[in-house]
């Protein structure tokens, strides 16, 4: 997370900076901060404030909800767990997410580039409908045709879940999710520029 999040987007700045760059569009996270309760969430925090600190460049924010789109690795994990688990037990069922489409996001990042009132500011990005996590896998075991049983677990089995998940070859959850995923990912306000943000 360090590397990736607060390091690149202080290499970024660099290289901004080397090249005589003026604008740069930053990609952060809904619930980034510094002081979050989770190391994905602290170093996204981190790093967006990398970036805004950059005077001398015109910078804007973003901070999406969870994304998806035909090869998204949110809701493509839980379709491809469906296609082999006659049951889905899921950690922090009632997790709150307002997933929004990869198009919507490009389609901001265009949007703000030639737009002054955008130097400076953090927007963030969801689409139309807030969902549960329990929501959102019953959603894609119903668009994928496969009736699964879904059952939420309580808080200390989700915790139990992800710190098991950890010792896994490929970790599909960790307990840094598990501590994600008590910030809510959802938005208060309208999807900036005037996008009408695609449904699930």
């Amino acid at each position: 997370f360090a590397h990736a999040h607060v390091e690149l987007a202080q290499a970024v700045v660099r290289a901004c900076r080397a090249a005589g760059a003026k604008r740069l569009l930053h990609m952060s996270a809904l619930g980034a901060d510094a002081q979050g309760p989770s190391e994905y969430l602290r170093s996204k925090g981190i790093g967006e404030r990398a970036a805004l600190a950059a005077e001398d460049l015109a910078v804007t924010v973003f901070q999406p909800s969870v994304i998806f789109g035909p090869e998204d690795s949110f809701l493509n994990l839980f379709a491809q767990l469906a296609r082999f688990l006659p049951v889905l037990a899921l950690p922090c069922p009632e997790a709150r997410f307002q997933p929004v489409y990869v198009g919507d996001v490009a389609q901001a990042f265009v949007a703000a580039l030639d737009a002054r009132e955008a130097h400076g500011r953090r927007y963030t990005l969801c689409g139309s409908r807030q969902y549960t996590l329990r929501e959102l896998v019953q959603t894609v075991c119903r668009i994928t045709g496969r009736r699964r049983l879904v059952i939420g677990l309580g808080d200390r089995l989700s915790y139990l879940q992800t710190r098991l998940m950890e010792l896994l070859p490929v970790k599909l959850m960790t307990r840094d999710n598990y501590y994600s995923m008590r910030v809510p990912s959802v938005c208060d306000g309208a999807f900036p520029f005037g996008i009408e943000p695609a449904a699930l």
